[in-house]
Formats: C-alpha cells, sequence, structure tokens
C-alpha cells in the first residue's frame, strides 16, 4: 500500500511538471495584426475614381530602398574611362572628371562655369568668343593678332593673343552674364547623348534584379483591390511595411500614380490606410 501511495506521487509530479517551466513572466508569441487599404486617384477632371483590379505589393522593405540595392549590385559605367575615350582636348577632360560631369548644356551647366573655366579650357572658350562675336548689341574686345604673324613674328604673335586674352577675361568678369547661351555652340563636342546611352543599356537589368528582389526576398504578400478599389493583407506579424505598387503605374484619366507608402501594424490591430495622389511618390498628369 506504501508503494502504490509513492506511485500516485510520482504521477501527480509527471503531470504538473511541464506547468513548472513556464515563468510568469515568460513573453507570449505576437499576434498577428492586418492591413486594410483603399486606392483611389483623381485625374485633371476632377473626379476621384478607386483603382479596381490593380496588384499591390506588401514588402519588408521600400521599394525605393531596394532599387538603390539593386543599383548597388551591378558595375556602373565608368564615366572616367568614359572621358577618357573622347576627343577633346586634354583640359576639358580635366573639367568634366573634376566637375564628374559631361552634360555640356543647360542652365545648370552655364551658371556653374566660372571664368577660369571660360579662359582655361579651348573648348569653352571658342565657344564663348563665337557667342559673344556675332552678338553686336555689346563691345566685345576683338583679336589684333593674324595667324600670318604666328610664323613671321612668333613673339609679337604671342604677346598680341596673351593681350587679346587678357581682354576677354576682364569683358568676362565685369559681364558674368554673358555666358549665357555659349552651350549651343558646344552641342559639337558635348558627349552627353553618348554616355546617356551607355547608361540607358545598364538600366534594364537593374530594373531587372529590384523587381526580382522585390517579388522573392523581400515579398510579404500580394493583393489585388476590387471594384470599390479596396485591398487588404490578413494575418500580418507586427512590423513596419511598405504598400507598393513597384514600377507599375496605376492610370486613372491623365493620372498615373505609383505608390511606396509605409505602414505600420501593431499586434493583434488592424492597420488602416488610403492612398492618393497626396501620398503617391510618382504623379503626372498629360494633357489631352
Amino acid at each position: 500500500m506504501s508503494g502504490m501511495k509513492h506511485l500516485g506521487t510520482a504521477v501527480i509530479l509527471l503531470v504538473f511538471l511541464p506547468l513548472a517551466f513556464h515563468a510568469p513572466g515568460a513573453p507570449a508569441q505576437a499576434q498577428a495584426g492586418s492591413i486594410e487599404f483603399v486606392a483611389r486617384a483623381t485625374p485633371s477632371s476632377g473626379v476621384e475614381e478607386p483603382i479596381r483590379g490593380f496588384p499591390f505589393y506588401l514588402l519588408s522593405k521600400s521599394f525605393k530602398e531596394i532599387g538603390a540595392e539593386a543599383d548597388a549590385s551591378y558595375a556602373k559605367p565608368d564615366m572616367d574611362a568614359f572621358i577618357d575615350t573622347l576627343g577633346v582636348s586634354k583640359e576639358l577632360k580635366a573639367w568634366m572628371k573634376k566637375n564628374h560631369r559631361v552634360r555640356l548644356s543647360g542652365e545648370d551647366f552655364v551658371e556653374k562655369l566660372e571664368a577660369g573655366d571660360v579662359m582655361g579650357v579651348p573648348e569653352f572658350f571658342d565657344a564663348y568668343v563665337e557667342r559673344m562675336s556675332g552678338d553686336q548689341t555689346v563691345p566685345f574686345p576683338t583679336p589684333k593678332y593674324k595667324l600670318s604673324e604666328r610664323v613671321k613674328d612668333p613673339k609679337k604673335y604671342e604677346r598680341l593673343v596673351a593681350e587679346y586674352h587678357d581682354a576677354v577675361r576682364r569683358f568676362l568678369i565685369e559681364h558674368p552674364k554673358s555666358t549665357e547661351g555659349m552651350d549651343l555652340n558646344l552641342e559639337d563636342v558635348d558627349p552627353a547623348n553618348k554616355w546617356d546611352q551607355m547608361v540607358a543599356k545598364s538600366q534594364p537589368e537593374y530594373h531587372r534584379r529590384a523587381l526580382e528582389l522585390a517579388q522573392t526576398k523581400y515579398l510579404v504578400a500580394r493583393a489585388n483591390t476590387d471594384l470599390q478599389g479596396q485591398g487588404s493583407f490578413p494575418g500580418v506579424p507586427p512590423g513596419t511595411y511598405w504598400l507598393t505598387t513597384l514600377e507599375v503605374a496605376a492610370s486613372i484619366g491623365d493620372a498615373h500614380l505609383r505608390w511606396d507608402s509605409p505602414v505600420t501594424v501593431r499586434a493583434g490591430g488592424r492597420t488602416s490606410i488610403v492612398l492618393t495622389n497626396a501620398n503617391a511618390v510618382h504623379a503626372s498628369s498629360v494633357a489631352p
């Protein structure tokens, strides 16, 4: 009888033993939450419409950051190496490398030029002089040297060239806005189009890799909107996510919108988000 008593005690201990391992303060598994969203677009007509039957992706990283990751994984065209292949002066090559720029046009280019750049780069100097020589509204310096003197009297030729350059420099300093429009005279040496073509050839690889990462490594869920432009993601673990349309724009009339919006899910909670023109990543409107 005594042996049976001890056996009963052992059974009781075995039954309750597992409970002893659950400390009162032990954390429980976080309860999943959910996301509900609605997407609407407003074209220039001003009538808001739902984005119907459109795929939305829930990612664990923003599509913009995924794009940067994809971009970093590929070797980009080497601008300096490209500049070395150009048939331009060594001074222009040095200027392009220093400024990390090959586009020799536009307001920002002209505004960036200083007197030393114009005087020190042969292509810039020639373009500036050519531009100003055709302007009859200002008394621009005229050269007093002749090419024939280069052989007959090289010292005189060099002196007159130096005097002319000094006069052009003084004029340029006194009239800093006179460089406006000189980029039109640089079209023949501007390598921007050639560089853009090189860069464009590498873009598809970046985009393909970004889409691949978004739809594999960082994909949490995918949902299509209904006729009211609504969609949902149930059973989402707590955390911060991004609701995105990737590279595809949703079009309503002349409104073309993409989203890459952050959204936070709390344990057991329901998060709602409204996607409109106001929080779109890219919105463009094309006149009919």
